[in-house]
């Protein structure tokens, strides 16, 4: 038989099946199946706009099921424990323990390569601190030379930032029942505050994008009025301006009017059934300097609640830029969260999820290297958020320079997300992600809230045993030294000495340009308070 009829031998079998199936009465089913997949071959050869059904007519559906199936077999069969993609399989375990009050211990021995390069450990101490409590805090809006009002004592372990919309109603009352529960912060999103928030009373954060959710004129314009109006809810504790996120930084977004429901569209403040646009760029600010004014005036028509900025790190001028409007205008944020190019979202383009932004670590050590340089550090306290799940995930970004640290994904894992990334197609199997109200029902709220208080708690009680283990008794107390890095197979270096940290006040001093790395030698002279642009 020539090699070209095999591809059609399936389809030629079906035929031939169901002509001779005619006369076997006793079985009526098989001149039913035979018949249907030779209707099925016959429609492959007909349609014009798969090649491969064409040209292997029932034999390509084969290819397209497994095809449909395959993250799921990789997952459950083939993934090894150890590699993350996005998040490895003991990373999932571990929040799944912990929010189950289950043991998280590991018997045998690591699992991870301890000479492959980018191996990291924290030294420990011969003479271990006896540390207490695990209930880490930090204090935001308190320095005394820029006092607020309304101060926030924040957990150093929070929920980053997801939108109602994003995430389904079932979801916010779980993350926000446990944040007030846990006694640690849960970030809105930049979807506004829906009633889901505020029904069980824990500790907002009030993001606001460029579509001003919650706080917009039915132009897309900031409305005064309705911040104030939300602003002044005594379970918003900190208002947090967002610039860019991680996973698309400068990309914007766009709800589908399909999706945009009556309760999403009174969320915030935009028409049911219409595309509501979150555009790439705010339209109350273009500088530095307006930017600045504009969150002193945020925090002031917030009664002097803790205002700040989150951002990933792009063209390193501009955020140079904003620092130097700072210094301009003595206006300062009483913090920033800063945002890695590993962090999540619903969805993405895959050029921006791959390849634009910053990573954490350098994103994070630029933001902590300027504020020193500017001697500023002391007044601005660092947030940062990507992929942060384990208590030695913490250790290491605060002794990178980080204050507190926020988590997403691991969260919704704590909700019980299987990683079946399927966010953006409202089919979420957990109900974590999803609108579909069979879908979300799943998502039990009750036993939920238990999970997400006992992952943080769980997790800041290893962070405990963590700073204990290396003589330390507050993670505040972590430094770059305290970090190793394993760079090759017989060399390791101290994170102070692979990472480049600055000096107070360096980046005032112009005598000190010329020895300070390339970023800084560069890029500071350029930027400029008046415009995000470079001077060339």
């Amino acid at each position: 038989m020539p090699l070209v009829s095999i591809r059609y031998l399936t389809l030629i079998a079906s035929a031939a099946m169901f002509v001779v199936s005619l006369f076997f009465y006793d079985h009526y089913w098989l001149p039913l199946l035979a018949g249907a997949l030779t209707l099925l071959g016959i429609s492959d050869l007909l349609q014009t706009k798969h090649a491969l059904r064409r040209n292997y007519p029932i034999l390509a559906h084969f290819r397209y099921t497994f095809e449909s199936v395959r993250p799921e077999i990789r997952q459950y069969f083939l993934e090894s424990d150890s590699e993350a993609t996005p998040f490895s399989r003991n990373q999932r375990s571990i929040v799944y323990q912990r929010a189950k009050q289950e043991t998280d211990k590991r018997p045998f021995g690591t699992q991870l390569d301890v000479y492959e390069a980018g191996y990291e450990w924290i030294n420990h101490s011969i003479a271990p601190a006896v540390v207490t409590g695990h209930d880490f805090r930090i204090e935001i809006g308190n320095h005394p030379d820029c006092p607020r009002a309304q101060p926030y004592s924040a957990s150093v372990f929070n929920i980053s930032a997801m939108s109602f919309g994003a995430l389904s109603a079932n979801a916010i009352l779980a993350l926000n029942g446990g944040a007030r529960r846990g006694g640690f912060m849960h970030d809105t999103g930049e979807g506004s505050i829906s009633p889901h928030h505020r029904t069980n009373g824990g500790d907002l954060v009030w993001e606001i994008g460029s579509g001003y959710f919650g706080c917009r004129n039915p132009d897309g314009t900031f409305s005064e009025e309705r911040f104030v109006a939300n602003a002044s809810a005594e379970q918003v504790k900190m208002i947090e301006l967002k610039m860019s996120q991680g996973a698309k930084p400068g990309h914007g977004g766009v709800l589908p009017g399909p999706k945009v429901t009556i309760e999403i569209a009174v969320t915030r403040g935009v028409a049911v059934g219409q595309d509501c646009v979150s555009p790439a760029a705010h339209s109350a600010f273009s500088t530095p300097i307006e930017m600045l004014h504009f969150i002193d005036r945020l925090r002031t028509l917030s009664g002097g609640k803790p205002t700040g900025f989150k951002l990933a790190i792009g063209h390193p001028w501009e955020f140079f830029g904003i620092v130097k409007a700072m210094l301009a205008t003595g206006i300062t944020p009483d913090f920033i969260v800063v945002d890695g190019s590993e962090g999540g979202t619903g969805a993405a383009p895959l050029e921006f999820t791959d390849h634009v932004g910053t990573p954490l670590q350098e994103a994070l050590v630029l933001v902590h290297n300027t504020l020193v340089g500017a001697n500023l550090r002391e007044k601005i306290k660092i947030g940062c958020s990507g992929k942060i799940i384990t208590a030695f995930d913490i250790a290491r970004l605060l002794a990178l320079g980080a204050d507190w640290c926020n988590s997403a994904r691991g969260f919704m894992f704590a909700l019980g997300c299987i990683q079946s990334q399927s966010c953006h197609t409202d089919r979420c199997p957990t109900g974590v992600a999803t609108q579909d109200p069979q879908r979300q029902r799943a998502l039990v709220v009750p036993d939920k809230i238990e999970r997400v208080a006992h992952f943080h708690q769980n997790t800041l009680k290893a962070l405990a045993e963590l700073i204990a283990a290396a003589g330390l008794h507050h993670p505040q107390e972590l430094r770059p030294h305290h970090l190793v890095r394993r760079i090759s197979p017989n060399q390791v270096r101290l994170a102070s000495a692979l990472l480049p940290f600055l000096e107070p006040g360096q980046l005032l001093d112009p005598d000190q340009l010329p020895k300070l790395p390339p970023v800084f030698a560069l890029y500071w002279p350029k930027a400029q308070a008046e415009s995000f642009k470079s001077l060339d």
